[in-house]
Protein backbone atom coordinates (compact mmCIF):
# COMPACT_ATOMS: atom_id res chain seq x y z
CA UNK A 1 0.00 0.00 0.00
CA UNK A 2 1.03 3.48 -0.83
CA UNK A 3 0.96 4.53 2.20
CA UNK A 4 3.48 2.35 4.23
CA UNK A 5 6.14 4.41 1.86
CA UNK A 6 6.60 7.38 3.72
CA UNK A 7 8.84 8.67 0.92
CA UNK A 8 7.16 11.79 -0.34
CA UNK A 9 6.79 12.08 -4.14
CA UNK A 10 4.63 10.68 -6.94
CA UNK A 11 4.24 7.27 -6.68
CA UNK A 12 1.59 4.60 -8.52
CA UNK A 13 -1.21 4.88 -5.91
CA UNK A 14 -4.31 1.93 -5.68
CA UNK A 15 -6.77 1.48 -2.95
CA UNK A 16 -6.53 -1.54 -0.86
CA UNK A 17 -9.05 -4.23 -1.94
CA UNK A 18 -10.38 -6.72 0.09
CA UNK A 19 -11.52 -7.23 3.72
CA UNK A 20 -8.33 -7.01 5.70
CA UNK A 21 -8.00 -3.20 7.38
CA UNK A 22 -4.72 -0.73 7.36
CA UNK A 23 -6.91 1.39 9.62
CA UNK A 24 -8.37 -0.09 13.12
CA UNK A 25 -11.97 0.71 11.87
CA UNK A 26 -13.73 0.49 8.33
CA UNK A 27 -14.66 4.38 9.51
CA UNK A 28 -11.14 5.32 8.95
CA UNK A 29 -10.32 2.99 6.18
CA UNK A 30 -13.40 4.20 4.07
CA UNK A 31 -11.74 7.28 3.99
CA UNK A 32 -8.11 6.23 3.56
CA UNK A 33 -9.18 4.37 0.75
CA UNK A 34 -11.34 6.50 -0.97
CA UNK A 35 -8.50 8.76 -1.06
CA UNK A 36 -5.77 6.52 -2.70
CA UNK A 37 -9.07 5.73 -5.24
CA UNK A 38 -8.91 9.38 -5.93
CA UNK A 39 -5.20 8.87 -7.21
CA UNK A 40 -5.45 5.71 -8.80
CA UNK A 41 -4.23 6.25 -12.47
CA UNK A 42 -7.34 4.45 -13.66
CA UNK A 43 -9.13 7.62 -11.84
CA UNK A 44 -7.22 10.44 -12.14
CA UNK A 45 -6.19 12.67 -14.57
CA UNK A 46 -2.71 13.68 -13.96
CA UNK A 47 -2.17 11.37 -10.91
CA UNK A 48 1.47 12.08 -10.21
CA UNK A 49 0.32 16.00 -10.16
CA UNK A 50 -2.06 14.95 -7.62
CA UNK A 51 -4.78 16.20 -9.80
CA UNK A 52 -8.03 13.99 -10.02
CA UNK A 53 -9.92 16.14 -12.69
CA UNK A 54 -11.50 19.72 -13.59
CA UNK A 55 -8.56 21.33 -14.31
CA UNK A 56 -6.04 21.43 -11.47
CA UNK A 57 -8.93 19.60 -8.86
CA UNK A 58 -7.17 18.04 -6.55
CA UNK A 59 -7.19 14.79 -3.59
CA UNK A 60 -4.59 16.53 -1.42
CA UNK A 61 -2.20 19.56 -1.51
CA UNK A 62 0.91 17.52 -1.74
CA UNK A 63 2.53 14.42 -1.32
CA UNK A 64 3.79 15.18 2.05
CA UNK A 65 0.21 16.14 2.88
CA UNK A 66 -0.70 12.58 1.51
CA UNK A 67 1.68 10.93 3.86
CA UNK A 68 0.77 12.15 6.41
CA UNK A 69 -3.04 12.03 6.14
CA UNK A 70 -2.41 8.60 5.11
CA UNK A 71 -0.02 7.56 8.00
CA UNK A 72 -2.61 9.60 10.59
CA UNK A 73 -5.82 7.27 9.32
CA UNK A 74 -3.76 4.74 9.90
CA UNK A 75 -3.37 5.21 12.92
CA UNK A 76 -7.01 7.11 14.59
CA UNK A 77 -8.81 5.71 17.23
CA UNK A 78 -12.64 5.48 16.76
CA UNK A 79 -13.34 8.68 18.44
CA UNK A 80 -10.97 10.98 16.72
CA UNK A 81 -11.86 13.11 14.01
CA UNK A 82 -9.09 14.66 11.47
CA UNK A 83 -9.71 18.42 10.56
CA UNK A 84 -7.95 19.05 6.80
CA UNK A 85 -7.60 22.17 5.11
CA UNK A 86 -7.20 22.46 1.76
CA UNK A 87 -5.93 18.97 1.49
CA UNK A 88 -3.60 19.49 4.36
CA UNK A 89 -4.13 17.66 7.88
CA UNK A 90 -4.01 20.29 10.62
CA UNK A 91 -4.74 18.48 13.58
CA UNK A 92 -6.69 15.43 15.26
CA UNK A 93 -9.44 15.68 18.31
CA UNK A 94 -11.41 13.62 20.22
CA UNK A 95 -14.74 14.01 19.89
CA UNK A 96 -17.12 10.81 19.76
CA UNK A 97 -17.94 7.16 18.14
CA UNK A 98 -20.82 8.68 16.05
CA UNK A 99 -19.04 12.01 15.18
CA UNK A 100 -18.06 12.33 11.47
CA UNK A 101 -14.02 10.75 10.98
CA UNK A 102 -13.09 13.73 8.72
CA UNK A 103 -13.38 17.35 8.10
CA UNK A 104 -12.68 18.90 5.32
CA UNK A 105 -12.57 22.44 3.95
CA UNK A 106 -11.05 22.93 0.62
CA UNK A 107 -10.75 26.29 -1.30
CA UNK A 108 -12.20 28.76 0.79
CA UNK A 109 -11.52 32.43 1.11
CA UNK A 110 -12.94 35.37 2.12
CA UNK A 111 -15.60 37.51 -0.25
CA UNK A 112 -13.30 40.31 -1.42
CA UNK A 113 -10.44 37.93 -2.04
CA UNK A 114 -12.01 35.24 -3.57
CA UNK A 115 -10.48 35.69 -6.98
CA UNK A 116 -7.86 33.37 -9.15
CA UNK A 117 -5.20 35.78 -8.95
CA UNK A 118 -5.70 35.95 -4.92
CA UNK A 119 -5.89 32.12 -4.76
CA UNK A 120 -2.80 31.04 -7.22
CA UNK A 121 -0.85 33.71 -5.10
CA UNK A 122 -1.84 31.52 -2.19
CA UNK A 123 -1.66 27.80 -3.89
CA UNK A 124 1.68 29.02 -4.96
CA UNK A 125 3.22 29.87 -1.22
CA UNK A 126 1.60 26.18 -0.61
CA UNK A 127 -1.01 27.69 1.70
CA UNK A 128 -4.15 26.18 -0.43
CA UNK A 129 -5.04 24.01 -3.35
CA UNK A 130 -8.01 23.56 -5.33
CA UNK A 131 -10.32 20.81 -4.66
CA UNK A 132 -13.01 20.79 -7.06
CA UNK A 133 -16.20 19.23 -5.68
CA UNK A 134 -15.30 15.30 -5.47
CA UNK A 135 -11.80 15.53 -5.86
CA UNK A 136 -10.67 17.34 -2.49
CA UNK A 137 -13.74 15.54 -0.36
CA UNK A 138 -12.35 11.86 -1.76
CA UNK A 139 -15.80 10.40 -3.65
CA UNK A 140 -14.64 11.01 -7.11
CA UNK A 141 -15.34 7.77 -8.92
CA UNK A 142 -14.22 8.70 -12.80
CA UNK A 143 -16.54 9.65 -15.38
CA UNK A 144 -19.14 7.63 -14.21
CA UNK A 145 -19.89 10.23 -11.15
CA UNK A 146 -21.24 12.60 -13.79
CA UNK A 147 -22.53 10.47 -16.48
CA UNK A 148 -26.28 9.93 -15.04
CA UNK A 149 -26.45 13.71 -14.85
CA UNK A 150 -25.54 14.08 -18.04
CA UNK A 151 -27.59 11.98 -19.48
CA UNK A 152 -30.47 13.28 -17.37
CA UNK A 153 -29.83 16.41 -19.03
CA UNK A 154 -30.01 15.20 -22.63
CA UNK A 155 -33.24 12.63 -21.83
CA UNK A 156 -34.97 16.14 -21.00
CA UNK A 157 -33.36 18.06 -24.17
CA UNK A 158 -34.82 15.13 -25.99
CA UNK A 159 -38.53 15.18 -24.32
CA UNK A 160 -38.26 19.10 -25.44
CA UNK A 161 -37.38 18.86 -28.95
CA UNK A 162 -39.74 15.21 -29.44
CA UNK A 163 -42.67 16.77 -27.21
CA UNK A 164 -42.97 12.96 -26.03
CA UNK A 165 -41.80 12.21 -22.94
CA UNK A 166 -40.11 8.71 -23.92
CA UNK A 167 -38.63 10.79 -27.15
CA UNK A 168 -35.01 10.12 -28.03
CA UNK A 169 -32.26 12.28 -29.79
CA UNK A 170 -32.73 9.67 -32.33
CA UNK A 171 -31.93 11.56 -35.80
CA UNK A 172 -29.62 14.49 -34.11
CA UNK A 173 -26.35 15.73 -34.03
CA UNK A 174 -24.68 17.32 -30.38
CA UNK A 175 -21.36 19.10 -31.04
CA UNK A 176 -19.61 19.53 -28.03
CA UNK A 177 -16.22 20.86 -26.37
CA UNK A 178 -14.22 18.80 -23.55
CA UNK A 179 -13.58 15.39 -22.96
CA UNK A 180 -11.57 15.19 -19.76
CA UNK A 181 -13.55 14.19 -16.10
CA UNK A 182 -16.46 15.58 -16.33
CA UNK A 183 -16.79 16.18 -20.25
CA UNK A 184 -15.75 12.33 -21.14
CA UNK A 185 -19.37 11.97 -19.99
CA UNK A 186 -20.99 13.64 -22.76
CA UNK A 187 -20.89 11.42 -25.86
CA UNK A 188 -21.87 8.27 -23.91
CA UNK A 189 -24.57 10.11 -22.20
CA UNK A 190 -25.49 11.65 -25.97
CA UNK A 191 -25.55 7.73 -27.08
CA UNK A 192 -27.52 6.60 -24.57
CA UNK A 193 -30.09 8.91 -25.78
CA UNK A 194 -29.47 7.43 -29.49
CA UNK A 195 -28.23 10.43 -30.74
CA UNK A 196 -24.87 11.06 -32.48
CA UNK A 197 -22.06 13.06 -30.95
CA UNK A 198 -19.06 15.29 -32.24
CA UNK A 199 -16.76 16.31 -29.58
CA UNK A 200 -13.75 18.44 -29.49
CA UNK A 201 -10.58 18.37 -27.52
CA UNK A 202 -7.27 19.67 -28.01
CA UNK A 203 -5.95 16.68 -25.79
CA UNK A 204 -5.84 13.82 -28.04
CA UNK A 205 -4.85 11.56 -24.58
CA UNK A 206 -8.42 12.91 -23.11
CA UNK A 207 -10.11 11.46 -26.59
CA UNK A 208 -8.38 7.94 -26.38
CA UNK A 209 -8.52 7.60 -22.65
CA UNK A 210 -12.62 8.01 -22.94
CA UNK A 211 -12.28 5.53 -26.32
CA UNK A 212 -10.59 3.11 -24.17
CA UNK A 213 -13.13 3.23 -21.04
CA UNK A 214 -16.06 3.02 -24.09
CA UNK A 215 -17.04 6.50 -23.11
CA UNK A 216 -16.31 7.86 -26.86
CA UNK A 217 -16.64 5.36 -30.15
CA UNK A 218 -13.97 6.70 -31.89
CA UNK A 219 -11.02 9.47 -32.52
CA UNK A 220 -10.30 10.96 -35.79
CA UNK A 221 -7.43 13.87 -36.60
CA UNK A 222 -9.30 14.88 -39.78
CA UNK A 223 -12.43 17.06 -39.42
CA UNK A 224 -14.09 15.96 -42.81
CA UNK A 225 -14.07 12.18 -41.67
CA UNK A 226 -15.17 12.87 -38.18
CA UNK A 227 -18.56 14.98 -39.90
CA UNK A 228 -18.98 12.47 -42.20
CA UNK A 229 -19.15 9.64 -39.22
CA UNK A 230 -21.49 11.77 -37.28
CA UNK A 231 -23.38 12.48 -40.14
CA UNK A 232 -24.25 9.24 -41.24
CA UNK A 233 -25.01 8.06 -37.55
CA UNK A 234 -27.29 11.01 -37.56
CA UNK A 235 -29.02 10.02 -41.33
CA UNK A 236 -29.34 6.56 -39.59
CA UNK A 237 -30.82 7.48 -36.39
CA UNK A 238 -28.46 5.39 -34.63
CA UNK A 239 -26.23 5.91 -31.33
CA UNK A 240 -22.35 7.30 -32.11
CA UNK A 241 -20.07 9.54 -30.65
CA UNK A 242 -16.78 10.65 -32.59
CA UNK A 243 -13.91 12.68 -30.68
CA UNK A 244 -11.61 15.11 -33.02
CA UNK A 245 -8.83 16.73 -31.98
CA UNK A 246 -8.42 20.17 -32.28
CA UNK A 247 -9.08 23.73 -30.29
CA UNK A 248 -13.20 24.21 -30.05
CA UNK A 249 -12.39 28.02 -30.43
CA UNK A 250 -11.55 27.31 -34.05
CA UNK A 251 -13.73 23.89 -34.11
CA UNK A 252 -17.47 25.55 -33.72
CA UNK A 253 -16.49 28.94 -35.67
CA UNK A 254 -15.60 26.02 -39.01
CA UNK A 255 -18.80 24.19 -38.02
CA UNK A 256 -21.06 27.09 -37.87
CA UNK A 257 -19.89 28.16 -41.23
CA UNK A 258 -20.59 24.32 -42.79
CA UNK A 259 -23.75 24.63 -40.53
CA UNK A 260 -24.93 28.08 -42.11
CA UNK A 261 -23.92 27.36 -45.70
CA UNK A 262 -26.46 23.95 -45.74
CA UNK A 263 -23.47 21.38 -45.55
CA UNK A 264 -24.99 19.95 -42.22
CA UNK A 265 -27.64 20.36 -39.59
CA UNK A 266 -26.20 20.57 -36.27
CA UNK A 267 -29.00 20.17 -33.57
CA UNK A 268 -27.74 20.80 -30.11
CA UNK A 269 -24.42 23.04 -28.96
CA UNK A 270 -23.29 23.11 -25.53
CA UNK A 271 -19.35 22.40 -24.17
CA UNK A 272 -17.30 20.83 -21.27
CA UNK A 273 -14.04 22.27 -21.30
CA UNK A 274 -12.00 23.41 -18.24
CA UNK A 275 -13.31 27.22 -18.55
CA UNK A 276 -13.74 27.50 -15.09
CA UNK A 277 -10.67 27.98 -14.64
CA UNK A 278 -8.48 30.00 -17.61
CA UNK A 279 -5.53 28.78 -17.43
CA UNK A 280 -6.87 24.96 -18.27
CA UNK A 281 -8.54 26.14 -21.29
CA UNK A 282 -6.02 26.27 -23.84
CA UNK A 283 -6.06 29.42 -26.19
CA UNK A 284 -5.94 29.32 -30.15
CA UNK A 285 -2.10 29.49 -31.51
CA UNK A 286 -1.02 27.76 -28.61
CA UNK A 287 0.34 23.93 -28.94
CA UNK A 288 -0.29 21.79 -26.17
CA UNK A 289 3.19 21.20 -25.89
CA UNK A 290 3.55 24.65 -25.15
CA UNK A 291 0.19 24.86 -22.65
CA UNK A 292 1.89 24.70 -19.18
CA UNK A 293 5.14 26.46 -19.66
CA UNK A 294 3.06 29.79 -21.19
CA UNK A 295 0.52 29.37 -18.76
CA UNK A 296 3.23 29.29 -16.03
CA UNK A 297 5.20 31.64 -17.47
CA UNK A 298 2.72 34.70 -18.20
CA UNK A 299 -0.58 33.89 -16.26
CA UNK A 300 -2.04 37.09 -16.76
CA UNK A 301 -1.35 37.07 -20.43
CA UNK A 302 -2.41 33.66 -20.69
CA UNK A 303 -5.87 34.48 -19.18
CA UNK A 304 -6.37 37.08 -21.59
CA UNK A 305 -5.59 35.18 -24.94
CA UNK A 306 -7.98 32.18 -23.01
CA UNK A 307 -10.65 34.34 -22.63
CA UNK A 308 -10.34 35.88 -26.13
CA UNK A 309 -10.57 32.40 -27.57
CA UNK A 310 -13.51 31.84 -25.21
CA UNK A 311 -15.10 34.87 -26.60
CA UNK A 312 -15.36 33.20 -29.81
CA UNK A 313 -16.05 30.27 -28.77
CA UNK A 314 -19.25 31.50 -27.18
CA UNK A 315 -19.83 33.35 -30.35
CA UNK A 316 -20.16 30.62 -32.46
CA UNK A 317 -22.93 28.88 -29.60
CA UNK A 318 -24.69 31.91 -29.77
CA UNK A 319 -24.55 32.22 -33.48
CA UNK A 320 -25.18 28.27 -33.60
CA UNK A 321 -28.84 29.49 -31.09
CA UNK A 322 -29.42 32.32 -33.61
CA UNK A 323 -29.76 29.15 -36.39
CA UNK A 324 -32.10 27.21 -34.64
CA UNK A 325 -29.54 24.99 -32.92
CA UNK A 326 -30.73 24.02 -29.02
CA UNK A 327 -27.78 25.97 -26.82
CA UNK A 328 -26.83 25.45 -23.13
CA UNK A 329 -23.98 26.34 -20.51
CA UNK A 330 -23.01 23.34 -19.48
CA UNK A 331 -21.80 24.72 -15.51
CA UNK A 332 -18.12 25.79 -16.55
CA UNK A 333 -18.28 29.16 -16.16
CA UNK A 334 -17.42 29.82 -20.23
CA UNK A 335 -20.46 32.54 -20.50
CA UNK A 336 -18.79 34.75 -17.93
CA UNK A 337 -15.25 34.40 -19.27
CA UNK A 338 -16.26 35.16 -22.30
CA UNK A 339 -17.98 38.14 -21.48
CA UNK A 340 -14.65 39.08 -19.56
CA UNK A 341 -13.21 38.39 -23.53
CA UNK A 342 -15.45 40.67 -25.02
CA UNK A 343 -18.47 38.74 -25.77
CA UNK A 344 -21.28 40.32 -25.41
CA UNK A 345 -24.11 38.21 -25.75
CA UNK A 346 -22.18 35.54 -23.92
CA UNK A 347 -25.51 35.19 -21.36
CA UNK A 348 -28.38 34.80 -24.49
CA UNK A 349 -28.44 31.01 -24.11
CA UNK A 350 -29.25 29.43 -20.72
CA UNK A 351 -27.35 27.11 -18.36
CA UNK A 352 -28.46 23.50 -18.17
CA UNK A 353 -30.13 23.69 -14.51
CA UNK A 354 -32.65 26.51 -15.16
CA UNK A 355 -32.77 24.76 -18.71
CA UNK A 356 -33.30 21.08 -18.00
CA UNK A 357 -32.40 19.84 -14.05
CA UNK A 358 -34.09 21.96 -11.86
CA UNK A 359 -37.22 20.31 -11.87
CA UNK A 360 -35.64 17.33 -10.84
CA UNK A 361 -33.72 19.32 -8.24
CA UNK A 362 -37.15 20.10 -6.94
CA UNK A 363 -38.75 17.42 -6.08
CA UNK A 364 -35.70 16.50 -4.01
CA UNK A 365 -34.17 14.08 -6.31
CA UNK A 366 -30.14 13.97 -7.34
CA UNK A 367 -27.12 12.09 -7.53
CA UNK A 368 -26.36 9.31 -5.30
CA UNK A 369 -23.64 7.42 -5.73
CA UNK A 370 -21.84 4.34 -3.36
CA UNK A 371 -18.87 2.38 -4.02
CA UNK A 372 -17.57 -1.03 -2.91
CA UNK A 373 -15.03 -1.29 -0.81
CA UNK A 374 -14.41 -5.26 -1.26
CA UNK A 375 -12.94 -3.66 -4.38
CA UNK A 376 -15.35 -6.96 -5.92
CA UNK A 377 -17.55 -5.38 -8.98
CA UNK A 378 -19.84 -8.47 -7.91
CA UNK A 379 -20.96 -6.54 -5.09
CA UNK A 380 -21.82 -3.50 -7.14
CA UNK A 381 -24.01 -6.51 -9.16
CA UNK A 382 -25.24 -7.30 -6.10
CA UNK A 383 -26.53 -3.78 -5.36
CA UNK A 384 -28.01 -3.22 -8.55
CA UNK A 385 -29.84 -5.99 -8.35
CA UNK A 386 -31.16 -4.73 -4.65
CA UNK A 387 -32.28 -1.47 -5.47
CA UNK A 388 -34.28 -2.31 -8.27
CA UNK A 389 -35.93 -4.47 -6.73
CA UNK A 390 -36.18 -1.79 -3.27
CA UNK A 391 -38.17 0.30 -6.49
CA UNK A 392 -39.54 -1.93 -8.84
CA UNK A 393 -42.38 0.20 -9.63
CA UNK A 394 -39.82 3.33 -11.28
CA UNK A 395 -38.96 2.11 -14.60
CA UNK A 396 -36.84 5.12 -15.54
CA UNK A 397 -34.17 4.03 -12.38
CA UNK A 398 -34.39 0.19 -14.00
CA UNK A 399 -33.03 1.58 -17.79
CA UNK A 400 -30.71 3.30 -16.22
CA UNK A 401 -28.74 0.35 -14.04
CA UNK A 402 -29.49 -1.86 -16.98
CA UNK A 403 -27.51 0.61 -19.90
CA UNK A 404 -25.42 1.17 -16.49
CA UNK A 405 -24.43 -2.62 -16.54
CA UNK A 406 -23.79 -2.56 -20.26
CA UNK A 407 -21.91 0.41 -20.95
CA UNK A 408 -20.25 1.52 -18.07
CA UNK A 409 -16.51 0.66 -17.12
CA UNK A 410 -15.52 0.78 -13.72
CA UNK A 411 -12.58 2.99 -12.73
CA UNK A 412 -10.83 2.39 -9.86
CA UNK A 413 -12.74 0.83 -7.32
CA UNK A 414 -16.57 -0.38 -8.76
CA UNK A 415 -18.78 2.22 -7.77
CA UNK A 416 -22.50 2.77 -9.15
CA UNK A 417 -24.39 6.29 -9.23
CA UNK A 418 -28.03 6.42 -10.06
CA UNK A 419 -30.23 9.95 -8.81
CA UNK A 420 -32.82 9.40 -5.83
CA UNK A 421 -34.89 11.26 -3.90
CA UNK A 422 -34.25 12.18 -0.19
CA UNK A 423 -36.53 9.77 1.16
CA UNK A 424 -35.42 6.89 -1.42
CA UNK A 425 -31.65 7.28 -0.39
CA UNK A 426 -32.49 7.14 2.91
CA UNK A 427 -34.49 3.57 2.31
CA UNK A 428 -31.41 2.77 -0.25
CA UNK A 429 -28.84 3.50 2.25
CA UNK A 430 -30.65 1.10 4.82
CA UNK A 431 -30.66 -1.53 2.59
CA UNK A 432 -27.29 -1.44 1.40
CA UNK A 433 -26.01 -1.21 5.65
CA UNK A 434 -28.59 -5.03 5.75
CA UNK A 435 -26.99 -6.22 2.88
CA UNK A 436 -23.21 -5.55 4.83
CA UNK A 437 -24.79 -7.00 8.11
CA UNK A 438 -25.86 -10.21 6.00
CA UNK A 439 -22.76 -10.51 4.35
CA UNK A 440 -24.45 -10.41 1.46
CA UNK A 441 -21.57 -8.38 0.03
CA UNK A 442 -17.81 -8.81 0.77
CA UNK A 443 -17.02 -5.81 2.98
CA UNK A 444 -18.39 -2.13 3.66
CA UNK A 445 -20.07 0.22 1.19
CA UNK A 446 -19.43 3.60 0.96
CA UNK A 447 -22.43 6.04 0.36
CA UNK A 448 -21.75 9.65 -0.70
CA UNK A 449 -23.05 12.44 -3.82
CA UNK A 450 -21.67 15.04 -6.07
CA UNK A 451 -22.17 18.55 -4.41
CA UNK A 452 -24.05 19.50 -7.44
CA UNK A 453 -27.63 18.95 -5.52
CA UNK A 454 -31.05 20.42 -4.74
CA UNK A 455 -29.64 21.61 -1.29
CA UNK A 456 -26.18 21.64 -1.08
CA UNK A 457 -24.65 24.39 -3.67
CA UNK A 458 -25.09 28.16 -4.32
CA UNK A 459 -23.60 29.08 -7.83
CA UNK A 460 -25.07 31.42 -9.87
CA UNK A 461 -24.07 30.31 -12.96
CA UNK A 462 -24.77 26.66 -12.33
CA UNK A 463 -26.99 24.92 -10.01
CA UNK A 464 -29.07 27.94 -8.63
CA UNK A 465 -28.97 29.96 -11.94
CA UNK A 466 -32.17 31.95 -12.27
CA UNK A 467 -33.50 31.01 -8.97
CA UNK A 468 -37.80 32.17 -8.65
CA UNK A 469 -36.77 34.63 -5.80
CA UNK A 470 -33.45 35.98 -6.76
CA UNK A 471 -31.64 34.06 -4.19
CA UNK A 472 -29.13 32.53 -6.87
CA UNK A 473 -26.55 34.01 -4.57
CA UNK A 474 -27.29 33.07 -0.94
CA UNK A 475 -24.76 30.74 0.43
CA UNK A 476 -26.66 29.64 3.84
CA UNK A 477 -27.95 26.43 2.01
CA UNK A 478 -24.95 24.29 1.28
CA UNK A 479 -23.34 25.46 4.89
CA UNK A 480 -26.62 24.18 6.75
CA UNK A 481 -26.25 21.16 5.15
CA UNK A 482 -22.64 20.26 5.97
CA UNK A 483 -23.35 21.27 9.62
CA UNK A 484 -26.41 19.11 9.62
CA UNK A 485 -24.43 16.13 8.11
CA UNK A 486 -21.94 16.65 10.47
CA UNK A 487 -24.67 16.69 13.38
CA UNK A 488 -26.20 13.92 12.25
CA UNK A 489 -23.15 11.62 11.82
CA UNK A 490 -21.89 11.40 8.35
CA UNK A 491 -18.16 9.57 8.21
CA UNK A 492 -16.70 12.71 6.44
CA UNK A 493 -18.14 15.92 5.91
CA UNK A 494 -16.60 19.22 3.52
CA UNK A 495 -17.22 22.62 2.46
CA UNK A 496 -15.65 23.86 -0.08
CA UNK A 497 -15.31 27.29 -3.14
CA UNK A 498 -15.28 27.67 -6.60
CA UNK A 499 -16.05 24.22 -7.83
CA UNK A 500 -17.39 23.88 -11.13
CA UNK A 501 -17.34 26.94 -12.25
CA UNK A 502 -14.24 28.70 -10.55
CA UNK A 503 -13.03 30.61 -7.60
CA UNK A 504 -15.13 33.54 -6.19
CA UNK A 505 -18.92 31.77 -8.02
CA UNK A 506 -19.52 28.63 -5.45
CA UNK A 507 -20.04 27.72 -2.37
CA UNK A 508 -21.01 23.53 -1.81
CA UNK A 509 -20.67 20.79 0.56
CA UNK A 510 -20.56 17.29 0.39
CA UNK A 511 -21.37 14.09 2.87
CA UNK A 512 -19.81 10.44 2.59
CA UNK A 513 -21.28 7.57 5.00
CA UNK A 514 -20.28 4.13 5.55
CA UNK A 515 -22.68 1.45 5.57
CA UNK A 516 -20.62 -1.20 7.92
CA UNK A 517 -23.74 -3.30 8.63
CA UNK A 518 -23.42 -1.98 12.26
Amino acid sequence: MASADFTTGARPVKAARGTELTAKSWQTEAPLRMLMNNLDPEVAERPDDLVVYGGTGRAVRSWAAFDAITRTLETMEKDETLLVQSGKPVGVFRTNEWAPRVLLANSNLVGDWANWPEFRRLEAEGLMMYGQMTAGSWIYIGTQGILQGTFETFAAIARKLTGDEDGTLAGTLTLTGGCGGMGGAQPLAVTMNEGACLIVDVDESHLRRRAGKRYLDEVETDLDAAIAKVLAAKEERRGWSVGYVGNAAEVFPEILRRHNAGELTVDIVTDQTSAHDPLSYLPEGISVAEWHREAEADPEGFTKKAQASMARHVQAMVEFQDAGAEVFDYGNSIRDEARTGGCNRAFEFPGFVPAYIRPLFCEGLGPFRWVALSGDPEDIAVTDKAIKELFPENKHLHRWIDAAQERVEFEGLPARICWLGYGDRAKAGLLFNQLVKEGKVKAPIVIGRDHLDSGSVASPYRETEAMADGSDAIADWPLLNALLNTASGATWVSIHHGGGVGIGRSIHAGQVSVADGT
